[in-house]
């Protein structure tokens, strides 16, 4: 090959020429933590203006859609993990939802209601860790170091229950890999009163900070209608003023009987963004709370051989048992053949899962509706006409998440 034939089709921005003759077109990223580490943002300036954007979600280089088809339903759970990395434990809990739906499998009362507290629990560490983010980007650190302590405190929590810090592998298919240790629950009340007392801080520091509210309100609108047109859900679209909850239109686990209010917001912009996540988070303790009285004893996984392992002194002491754990490490549960979509009110918003079986141990097809994708095909909307430093707290209060937006 000859070197005009190697440049022939060289990688272009989706612009590369101007609309004005004194604009120019400057490359913003990819780096970290500006944009994330994998997002290009390609612009077209009028001074400090921006006049058009164009973004470019990039790579992790994972394919983790493609290879769920070569390992068993059971192997998946530590990849699902790693989409939302900021709340894994929604992606667990969404994905083994989906996987019993398709088995006819139902959890034990006392699995529905952890699988509730621990989801909302991961909801509050991912909009502690964006709110933080934001702020920091606009230079309120001691807002951030407030705000990254509380997250902090719940990672290590997290850490006890499960033996990892961020990607826990915790959900099962047929409920959870183990109960809580003792004093769990106690620690837990003790970092909700240490939250009242820090996040109390954070909204005297910022809540009526002529710098904090310049840089944020007016800024970085979308529309309810460009919202809804671009697929949006969650806090993105819930800060357009649209009270779309999964967690209230199509209740499932124990929400139906949860007492919460859905926080919405008037102008979509990053004020209302920021409004909206210091709402849920609130929201979040209130249901932490409820499911904590509500927590009923009993076993957090179900007696089914299809898909539950067996205790490891069964294993070790029953051929039958010994057996069961074989096949099922082997060969996966064997999920009856269909397809079906299951979605949960993730952090970010709608996180389903489209599994396709054709009655094997293994997947035939993983889809991920991952609502950071999404909000990337309608960013651009929150840039254009804004000036070029409010490009990351923008950005920011997107909350993108790059496992998320990888195919």
């Amino acid at each position: 090959m000859n070197a005009p034939d190697r440049i022939a089709n060289p990688v272009r921005p989706a612009f590369d020429t101007t609309l004005r003759e004194d604009s120019v077109i400057v490359s913003i990223g990819p780096s970290h933590p500006a944009t994330h580490g994998t997002i290009q943002i390609f612009t077209e300036l009028d001074g400090e203006k921006v006049v058009r954007a164009d973004l470019h979600c990039g790579y992790l280089h994972r394919g983790f859609e493609k290879e769920c088809e070569d390992h068993t339903w059971h192997n998946l759970i530590p990849y699902v993990d790693r989409l939302n990395y900021c709340s894994a434990l929604i992606n667990d809990f969404a994905y083994c939802d989906a996987v019993e739906q398709m088995m006819g499998v139902a959890i034990t009362p006392r699995c529905k209601y952890l699988r509730t507290l621990l989801a909302e629990y991961s909801r509050l560490a991912d909009h502690l860790t964006c709110v933080a983010a934001s702020l920091m980007e606009l230079g309120a650190m001691t807002a951030f170091l407030y705000l990254v302590m509380l997250r902090d405190w719940i990672y290590e929590h997290l850490a006890d229950l499960t033996g990892a810090r961020v990607t826990y592998t915790y959900g099962r298919i047929g409920g959870l890999a183990r109960d809580l240790p003792d004093g769990w629950l106690a620690r837990l009340d003790e970092i909700l009163v240490k939250y009242e007392e820090f996040i109390g801080r954070v909204h005297g520091l910022m809540d009526r900070n002529r710098i904090f509210i310049e840089r944020t309100r007016d800024v970085g609108v979308i529309t309810a209608a460009d919202a809804i047109d671009w697929g949006y859900s969650g806090p993105m679209l819930r800060s357009t003023g649209v009270a779309r909850d999964l967690r209230k239109d199509t209740p499932y686990l124990a929400y139906a009987e949860l007492d919460f209010e859905v926080p919405v917001g008037i102008k979509g912009d990053n004020y209302d963004r920021y409004y909206v996540r210091m709402r849920e988070m609130d929201e979040s303790v209130h249901m932490i709370r409820q499911l904590m009285a509500m927590l009923p004893d009993g076993p957090v996984s179900v007696d089914d051989r299809r898909c539950t392992l067996p205790e490891k002194r069964l294993v070790y002491t029953e051929i039958e048992s010994l057996i069961n754990h074989f096949k099922l490490i082997m060969e996966g549960p064997q999920v009856p053949a269909g397809e079906i979509y299951v979605a949960h009110e993730s952090a970010n918003g709608e996180l389903g899962f489209y599994l396709v079986s054709t009655g094997g141990g293994t997947p035939w097809k993983v889809h991920v509706r991952a609502p950071s994708f999404v909000h990337m095909g309608g960013a651009h909307k929150m840039l254009e006409g804004y000036q070029l430093a409010d490009i990351i707290p923008t950005f920011g209060s997107i909350n993108m998440i790059g496992g998320e937006c990888d195919r």
